[in-house]
């Protein structure tokens, strides 16, 4: 199994608080994680999919208080909202017995819905992290061209030939689609989402245009919006904020968006291998994807991302607004012999950056002009995960 880079912070996380909620996307590698988090003492692991493991819970609190000496492993919590307020209770009593840390691990596939029911619930009793698919970090630097073209959920990645990866891709895809949403929103047609999904597929890293979308499904903007947020919440797609400063220049207001998993992004597109991938148009705002997703995954916890672009032309691709206050500036090449665009030097003229990095298709650390560093991914990505 290889090893994730969450396991040692959800290990410390369980040791100071009495609630963790992992979240993340179907198959991403949540319950692995969590049953070899499991094999380190007592515990206890109900499916709350499975109607088996749902009846045990007939009556929640005697059979959770039945296992308080246990961690107690819920997958799929958000089937099940009216816990929450049980484990409050429970979490609240353990306390006073002297039970204050590693009770509940929550494993969920939905961020927002999930955040706010625990929020109001289990408010100062729980840690939030959330599991990526694989990242370069996690599978090494020789790898990156197969993490890039499957993508990073884990069957996906390990599949034997590129085919197979492709085919476990659709059948992820034709799940959501069928399934896993309907279930979540019954009034949202799977068709349209389908053709709403692979739009954005095609849109890869462009400003949100709404009604361009709208009159491309014959919907309204409003519900392409509902979509679009449906697909942030169940961390299929990302919605990259633009950075706001006062700075006298008009600015563009509208959110990129990103299809997170490269991987996905690819089967949406049907490119099978890295030869079309290669041949194929979208290569350039794949790249820029797969590197925006990396990063932010490996930043430290509390970083908040954005891009920058004004009417004028100057652009960041990945703005990181890293604890503390500190800005990082990234520029996203794909040449082995990067050269920074003018609007990029313009962009951080305006913001004035702590650091100017541009990340290319090579390994080594390169100094450029004007305060520039040019640094693989691997590299780079290895920087920020270091700095939890």
């Amino acid at each position: 199994m290889l090893e994730r880079r969450l396991d040692a912070q959800i290990r410390a996380d369980l040791q100071t608080q009495a609630a963790v909620a992992l979240l993340g996307p179907r198959q991403v590698g949540k319950t692995t994680l969590a049953l070899a988090l499991a094999d380190v003492g007592p515990s206890i692991y109900l499916d709350l999919e499975d109607p088996v493991d749902r009846d045990k819970l007939g009556e929640p609190a005697l059979y959770l208080e039945a296992h308080e000496d246990k961690l107690v492993i819920l997958d799929e919590i958000q089937n099940t909202p009216d816990l929450f307020r049980t484990l409050r209770g429970l979490i609240d009593k353990g306390r006073r017995k002297g039970l204050k840390a590693g009770r509940f691990l929550l494993l969920g596939s939905a961020s927002i819905g999930l955040l706010r029911q625990t929020s109001e619930s289990l408010a100062g009793r729980i840690a939030y992290r959330e599991l990526a698919p694989l990242d370069i970090t996690e599978t090494g630097r020789d790898k990156q061209d197969v993490l890039w073209l499957r993508g990073g959920f884990p069957q996906s990645y390990l599949a034997r030939g590129d085919a197979k990866s492709l085919d476990w891709r659709r059948d992820f895809l034709r799940t959501y689609l069928t399934r896993d949403i309907p279930a979540l929103e019954p009034r949202f047609p799977a068709e349209t989402l389908r053709r709403l999904w692979t739009m954005l597929a095609h849109a890869q890293g462009t400003p949100l245009n709404a009604s361009r979308l709208a009159t491309s499904l014959s919907i309204s903007s409003p519900t392409v919006s509902r979509y679009i947020d449906l697909l942030v919440d169940l961390l299929l797609v990302r919605r990259l904020a633009p950075y706001h400063a006062n700075l006298g220049k008009r600015l563009v207001k509208a959110p990129k968006t990103y299809v997170r998993d490269s991987g996905v992004l690819h089967a949406l597109l049907a490119i099978p291998t890295w030869q079309a991938l290669y041949d194929h148009p979208i290569i350039g705002v794949s790249w820029e994807g797969f590197v925006v997703e990396t990063l932010i995954n490996c930043a430290p916890a509390w970083t908040s991302p954005f891009y920058y672009r004004t009417s004028a032309g100057a652009e960041i691709d990945l703005l990181l607004e890293l604890p503390g206050g500190k800005l990082w500036a990234i520029e996203i090449k794909r040449s082995l012999s990067p050269k920074v665009a003018r609007g990029f030097h313009i962009a951080c003229n305006d913001l004035k950056p702590a650091r100017r990095l541009v990340v290319y298709a090579g390994d080594e650390r390169v100094p450029l002009p004007h305060d520039v560093e040019a640094a693989g991914l691997h590299s780079l990505a290895g920087e920020l995960a270091a700095m939890e």
